[in-house]
């Protein structure tokens, strides 16, 4: 689909932008499609005080097709405007897709980089080994909006020739002076990887080297990133084919980081233990940048690939799929830690206080409240969020709960030997739990039958305090 293409449906699709509007889990305070089909955050960049964010679109069918770049954009991640697509799939190079990828700013505008996913279709393929193209891609925007230039960098015949067919996902970091590129991969012993690639000047790029754990720790290693936060070097991916053990890798792919120490000059190698970045049943292929106030910010996409749970309450009403709320992290006491923005506070209103012990229920509108419980003491705990969500606290064990409004969720676990706060942010169709100061993170979507119902606390034994807020939505300005 190129732009021409796309500007002559929009106008035959004007049903699907008003079914929308009628579906209750529409969230209020975390980034949707406006309509059809969305998944993994890409280019996220602050330039010139607008905060930009791209992510995989397929506009007019709620279910998979081939992707755009959806992009909306904010100054205050209170206020949003709905953009033009920004990336479409007009060329040899990306013809079946303009898959995941990233930006970098510098002063004159954005670079972006991202795959172009070729299928072939002439002959029965295993689409691992052959029958794929997975191109890399540069763009360059003066303003983030319009492209001056749109070049192919990499084909599959410039990476290492131990590869399978599966590289993609480009993400740029500078040190000492240089760009380096690191990319997802699978080898041809399926053995998940990163690939390092280099360039003096952002247009010209060889492979420098392949880095992987000792261990192989999955098959595929999909949305790399690698960053520097607060003095740490961090490695971040979505590994797959890693298989659970007790209460860690619940899900079906993972999503988290390494700490890592690179000596990219020296090609030297060191990875800390790989750690998750959510409990919960619903993030994948997360992204970070620095905004100008030089805040490291997350955003994942709020779903999964192959699970056996699903979303489809929405599709009915022309629409699938979310991101995370924005996280700013924190490097300490050798994790990382997730805390909401604090521009979250603005939505805000309705404010109550009181003491855990004479906590009994609580009536939010539309299932839509930040929760703060602050713990003192604790034997256990158990909260009902809605008539068949429960979160509980037993003998070092966080357990997330859910009936039917899960949709084939049941139950996630997380190990906390001690428990100090817990911060719930509950949406319409979407909840988020913060743990010890955001050591420890629970994302899930909830498909509740009826809105209007009550929080509760089911446990006695307990002592703290609550603070709550019932919370406003996001002002969205969407394309006519």
């Amino acid at each position: 689909m190129n732009k021409e293409t796309y500007l002559t449906e929009y106008p035959k699709h004007e049903s699907m932008r008003e079914n929308v509007k009628k579906d209750k889990n529409r969230l209020h305070f975390h980034m949707m499609p406006p309509t059809g089909w969305m998944n993994d955050p890409n280019g996220l960049c602050e330039f010139q005080g607008v905060n930009h964010i791209y992510f995989q679109y397929t506009p007019f069918l709620a279910g998979w097709g081939t992707k755009l770049w959806g992009h909306y954009t904010t100054k205050d991640w209170i206020h949003y405007k709905e953009e033009e697509p920004f990336l479409y799939p007009d060329e040899e190079w990306d013809r079946d897709g303009v898959y995941s990828g990233s930006a970098y700013t510098c002063e004159d505008g954005i670079h972006y980089f991202y795959t172009g996913n070729v299928k072939l279709w002439d002959k029965d393929y295993d689409y691992i080994m052959n029958g794929r193209e997975q191109n890399t891609i540069h763009v360059f925007s003066p303003d983030g909006k319009n492209i001056a230039y749109k070049k192919l960098v990499m084909t599959n015949d410039d990476y290492p020739v131990n590869m399978s067919k599966h590289v993609r996902d480009p993400k740029i970091y500078k040190k000492d002076g240089r760009y380096y590129m690191i990319q997802g991969g699978r080898d041809a012993e399926s053995y998940g990887c990163a690939l390092l690639f280099c360039s003096d000047d952002l247009e010209h790029w060889k492979w420098y080297d392949t880095v992987r754990t000792a261990k192989p720790f999955g098959y595929m290693w999909e949305c790399p990133d690698l960053f520097e936060i607060d003095g740490q070097q961090i490695m971040t991916c979505c590994p797959q084919g890693v298989d659970q053990k007790g209460y860690d890798y619940q899900n079906v792919y993972q999503c988290g980081y390494f700490p890592v120490e690179f000596d990219l000059k020296n090609k030297s190698y060191s990875f800390g233990k790989f750690q998750e970045f959510d409990k919960g049943f619903d993030i994948y292929a997360t992204q970070t940048f620095a905004d100008e106030a030089g805040r490291r910010i997350l955003i994942g996409w709020m779903g999964i690939p192959d699970a056996d749970y699903d979303n489809d309450a929405t599709v009915a009403y022309d629409w699938i799929h979310a991101l995370t709320m924005p996280r700013e992290l924190e490097w300490k006491d050798g994790k990382i830690l997730q805390h909401p923005l604090k521009e979250m506070k603005d939505l805000r209103k309705n404010a109550f206080t009181c003491e855990l012990e004479a906590f009994t229920k609580w009536a939010p509108a539309d299932c839509c409240f930040e929760l703060r419980l602050d713990v003192e003491e604790a034997k256990n705990l158990e909260l009902k969020l809605r008539e068949d969500v429960t979160i509980s606290w037993k003998d070092g064990l966080f357990t997330l709960s859910m009936g039917e409004s899960g949709r084939g969720r049941k139950q996630r676990f997380a190990k906390v030997e001690e428990l100090s706060d817990i911060t719930i942010f509950s949406d319409t169709s979407a909840i988020e739990i913060f743990i010890n100061n955001g050591e420890t993170v629970l994302t899930t979507r909830v498909y509740s039958e009826h809105l209007e119902q009550k929080v509760e606390l089911v446990s006695r034994e307990v002592k703290g305090s609550v603070h709550g807020y019932e919370l406003g939505s996001f002002e969205v300005e969407y394309k006519k």
